[in-house]
């Protein structure tokens, strides 16, 4: 397939390289930053870098948009393609329906579920790709295109893709931010960053082997009071520390009494 990319960013500088690498043609990448779309296109063959949403001279089967949520109607709106082009949006949290006034059948979602950074290489083959299309045919065209590319491609609605990605954030963004506080705490400390390794790659491998409830340790599931108000004291100079350590305690705690 001919694939446009609309982006430049985390998303596009996987998934471009990837699609070509499957046997597709990327023929344009876009960024309002030309530099970007430049730096992009250095990674791949023949594919033109523009600062134009004007796509109407270049051949192209899919438009993925790659921008992010808050720009994806404004950019769609700018959009010139030729006929029959699909646009579909790599966005979790947008419904398909933030792109079916503009394109009507033709438009779809190509989500592929994985946090993505420039520095960090990610195989493709174990992301899942979820896709959802106005219409059958567009459906299949974005699995099939998904499946070139991934071996898990599934069919998830707008709905449950909202969901999906609200568990995504906990598991991991919220999971990133409390490693970063785990990180300067041991900084503050002196103590080198590599102690905790061992322990984030256990928990982990236990939270995918079981559910992560029923392995839960630590102070607040055996209420260790004495341990969780010395640990309250040590972020005594952090009041925004002490009340996200209160809140989780008070969760962990919660959902043990739910059982």
């Amino acid at each position: 397939m001919n694939i446009t990319i609309v982006g430049a960013g985390n998303v596009a500088w996987h998934l471009a390289p990837a699609l070509q690498a499957a046997g597709h043609k990327i023929t344009a990448i876009y960024s309002r930053t030309l530099a970007h779309a430049k730096e992009l296109s250095r990674r791949l063959s023949d594919t033109l870098a523009t600062q134009s949403l004007d796509f109407t001279t270049i051949a192209t089967d899919v438009v993925l948009i790659a921008v992010p949520d808050a720009v994806i109607v404004a950019v769609a709106n700018e959009l010139k393609v030729k006929p029959g082009a699909i646009l579909a949006h790599t966005s979790g949290s947008q419904p398909l329906t933030v792109l079916q006034t503009i394109a009507g059948e033709r438009a779809g979602v190509f989500y592929p579920l994985q946090t993505f950074s420039k520095q960090k290489p990610v195989d493709l083959q174990q992301v899942p790709v979820l896709v959802e299309g106005v219409m059958e045919e567009t459906t299949k065209v974005l699995e099939e295109l998904a499946q070139s590319i991934s071996r898990q491609v599934a069919r998830v609605d707008s709905e449950k893709r909202k969901q999906l990605h609200l568990a995504a954030v906990f598991a991991c963004n919220f999971t990133n931010h409390l490693l970063g506080i785990s990180h300067e705490l041991l900084q503050h400390a002196g103590l080198p960053i590599n102690l905790l390794q061992p322990l984030v790659q256990e928990t982990i491998e236990k939270a995918t082997a079981h559910h992560p409830f029923t392995v839960q340790t630590g102070p607040a599931i055996r209420h260790d009071q004495n341990v969780i108000e010395e640990h309250l004291r040590l972020l005594q100079t952090e009041p925004e520390l002490q009340q996200l350590y209160r809140l989780l305690t008070d969760s962990i705690q919660h959902r043990s009494k739910k059982g």
